[in-house]
């Protein structure tokens, strides 16, 4: 399998690099008032007013450092009506492809119940890289908020 590898602070996690539509440097983000700890704001992408969520600031409390490795990784995720919706995801060193056999994962010790978003371990001579499923990386709050059920025609519906 091939995975998209980035960072969060000093972790490292990945993401399969069959679910990421398009890796953009860091944009300038329109920001969005009263919008939950996490979301960054909207960018403009290919006709589409996208979300964008700061993964350091979800896990860590503190915005992703902008730097050159600094990217958005544009993938698609599900509304509450399981519809397609364009997200952007800003991640710190996102520059790596890692191609990983089944033999190179692992099953976490210990499970975090409220952390569906979590998957296997991929192991490497470096140590440790999480795998994100991030279909299931937004609570609901986060994702309703970001792509109400109310609005006419989805944006990056596919």
């Amino acid at each position: 399998m091939l995975f998209l590898q980035f960072q969060v602070g000093a972790d490292r996690y990945a993401l399969e690099a069959s679910r990421v539509v398009e890796v953009v440097p860091l944009l300038e983000l329109q920001r969005i008032p009263g919008a939950p700890r996490g979301v960054a704001g909207i960018f403009h992408y290919r006709g589409h007013a996208v979300p964008a969520v700061d993964l350091c600031e979800l896990a860590r409390q503190h915005p992703a450092a902008e730097r050159l490795g600094t990217r958005i990784l544009i993938v698609r995720h599900p509304d509450a009506r399981g519809r397609s919706r364009l997200l952007g995801l800003i991640a710190e060193k996102a520059t790596r492809l890692l191609r990983k056999e089944p033999d190179d994962l692992a099953e976490p010790a210990l499970r975090a119940g409220d952390a569906p978003h979590l998957g296997p371990l991929i192991l490497d001579s470096n140590g440790v890289i999480q795998w994100i499923h991030e279909q299931h990386l937004l609570s609901d709050g986060i994702r309703d908020s970001l792509f109400p059920v109310a609005t006419g025609t989805p944006d990056g519906a596919s």
